[in-house]
């Protein structure tokens, strides 16, 4: 996107700066150094920033846990059985989901395999599995090993939609004409929400409505969406979802997962699923009877305690996204995409030396933009990495820029031009 007002001059940058209403939120958060001086951050796609407000959430449970040892369970303002309840409104928010259909669990690749044992379920000639080609290196593990599990060889039984020769992004038209061809033989749709290698954003409510016309069930890797782009999954007829929280959503490395169920598979106690304890019925849990009866919702997915710690950094960013509001942060993520992708355009004219591979249009993209340098890469990125950039390299010659619309600014993406034009000579 090329915004008709932009200007590569830090005059610019410093006046979308100081017009910006999240200007506020960069302040809650830690910027990492590099040589003495604040990094240019770009990497809020791989590892979001620490909220500077994550000890004290963290330390209000350390202190419960000092103080009251195992009563903390029962006791204070959010009892440890109820820890993951604070976080259901906010996920549902970011998600486009009810509160009911959410929960805070887990780690994604669990989560994803516990997901499959309820929504992959193979019936004679419906057993195959569709999802794009280059996704993520877990998700295609597991989707093997689930496969393989299933009796079925993954080599004919699991599908792939790949760009056209010569392009980098999925065409929708291709991916419902793959689905629409391959519909009575097809149990799921898999794919991620936000591509990672790429950063195209699917089309998810044109595949779920494509999917569901086939009663073909579909399911989502939300790692790289969930923070980064709006999401309507209920709307959308999702029939489920998984994430993680350590990417856009700032909760720290490896940390709690969550899941979606969409309602209409949420409140049937008869999905086959893995059960554990703490999905049982709440009102009597503790009264450890034989027989599992799940909760409703998507609660009844759960098997262990709440993450009583991880749940209080996770809750730390979320109450950052609520106070600054979503409307906010995709409006940012639009204009601060659009000028990191203006700048980098401008810096190189004409010179064939790098291709930006994520989509132009903002509909199509979060907030990374993938970069292609066909020659020299690693030795370029480096000369950034020397200037403070952090940023992600991917082989064999993709750099991952992200940046996010809660700590970057448009200041930073200017300073960013500099530098790249300084690599290129």
């Amino acid at each position: 996107m090329r915004h008709p007002n932009f200007e590569l001059t830090l005059e610019f940058a410093r006046e979308m700066d100081e017009k910006d209403p999240l200007k506020g939120f960069r302040n809650q958060f830690f910027l990492p150094k590099k040589k003495g001086k604040e990094a240019l951050y770009f990497c809020g796609n791989s590892l979001g920033l620490q909220p500077r407000t994550v000890t004290t959430y963290i330390n209000k449970d350390l202190k419960k846990w000092a103080n009251q040892g195992v009563e903390g369970h029962f006791e204070g303002e959010v009892p440890w059985v109820d820890a993951r309840k604070p976080s259901k409104s906010h996920l549902a928010a970011l998600l486009g989901a009810k509160t009911e259909e959410v929960v805070a669990m887990n780690s994604l690749t669990v989560n994803l395999h516990l997901l499959l044992v309820s929504f992959y379920r193979p019936n004679g000639k419906k057993y195959k599995i569709l999802t794009e080609s280059g996704a993520f290196p877990s998700d295609q593990y597991v989707l093997e090993s689930q496969l393989k599990y299933h009796g079925y060889d993954p080599e004919e039984a699991l599908l792939e939609v790949s760009p056209r020769p010569g392009e980098h992004i999925l065409r929708t038209e291709d991916i419902l004409q793959k689905i629409c061809h391959y519909k009575d033989d097809l149990a799921l749709v898999m794919m991620s929400g936000v591509q990672y290698y790429t950063g195209q954003c699917f089309d998810m409510k044109a595949i779920s409505r494509e999917a569901g016309l086939h009663g073909i069930k579909v399911g989502l890797d939300l790692a790289h969406a969930i923070g980064n782009v709006p999401l309507s999954l209920h709307d959308w007829g999702v029939d489920f979802a998984t994430w993680c929280s350590y990417k856009y959503l700032n909760a720290g490395p490896g940390n709690v997962s969550g899941v979606f169920v969409h309602q209409k598979h949420g409140n049937d106690p008869e999905i086959p699923r893995f059960a554990g304890w703490w999905g049982y019925l709440e009102e009597s849990r503790f009264e450890m009877k034989k027989g599992f009866l799940p909760m409703q919702g998507a609660d009844g997915w759960l098997l262990s305690n709440d993450p009583v710690l991880g749940l209080g950094a996770l809750q730390a960013s979320l109450d950052i996204f609520s106070a600054a509001g979503l409307e906010n942060i995709w409006t940012k993520s639009e204009l601060l995409t659009g000028y990191l992708e203006f700048v980098i355009r401008e810096t190189i004219g004409s010179r064939d030396v790098l291709q930006i591979i994520t989509p132009s249009k903002p509909k199509d993209r979060g907030c990374q933009l993938s970069v292609l340098i066909p020659e020299g890469g690693k030795e370029i990125v480096e000369k950034w990495t020397e200037n403070g950039v952090v940023v992600d390299w991917r082989k064999p010659n993709v750099v991952r820029l992200a940046p996010v619309p809660l700590y970057n600014t448009f200041q930073e993406v200017f300073a960013f031009s500099k530098i790249l034009q300084a690599s290129l000579t």
